[in-house]
């Protein structure tokens, strides 16, 4: 059903890096291809400190992953796209209106939930970012065959 999930956020270092880390390690052996970019990235960049720790503390790392900024063919290139908020879904349309019908909420099998950006703040807001997102992976699961 799904080829290729591209997941989109901000600066691309804290949250869809985080998901792309967890969607890849829940997915397991299925062939299914995980990515992630930013509307705003900060280009070139590793995960945030931060982030990256919670992530290891779950057994996950993206010790490759560099920030980069997502384009209109990443868009079209993409089966499915995964944003944190609901301001991201217009953004990624005005990008390429032709992703509409296959362009969601991370969260949107926890009632729409967004993701609040952790960026700039402290450990406890990552932390609450990594458990709505853990969350919202394992609610993606049934729909990613």
């Amino acid at each position: 059903m799904f080829d290729s999930i591209l997941i989109v956020c901000v600066g691309n270092i804290c949250r869809s890096p985080t998901a792309e880390a967890l969607l890849k390690s829940k997915l397991g052996e299925r062939d299914i291809k995980v990515s992630s970019a930013g509307l705003g990235a900060l280009v070139g960049k590793p995960v945030e400190p931060n982030a990256a720790a919670i992530m290891a503390e779950a057994g996950l790392s993206l010790p490759m992953h560099r920030a980069r900024q997502i384009s209109p063919r990443m868009i079209r290139e993409a089966d499915l796209i995964l944003v944190m908020e609901n301001r991201h879904i217009q953004s990624v349309h005005k990008l390429a209106p032709e992703a509409r019908g296959k362009t969601f909420l991370f969260g949107r099998w926890l009632n729409n939930c967004e993701a609040p950006d952790p960026y700039r703040q402290s450990r406890p807001a990552f932390v609450h970012v990594y458990k709505i997102l853990d969350k919202a992976a394992d609610a993606w699961l049934p729909y990613l065959k």
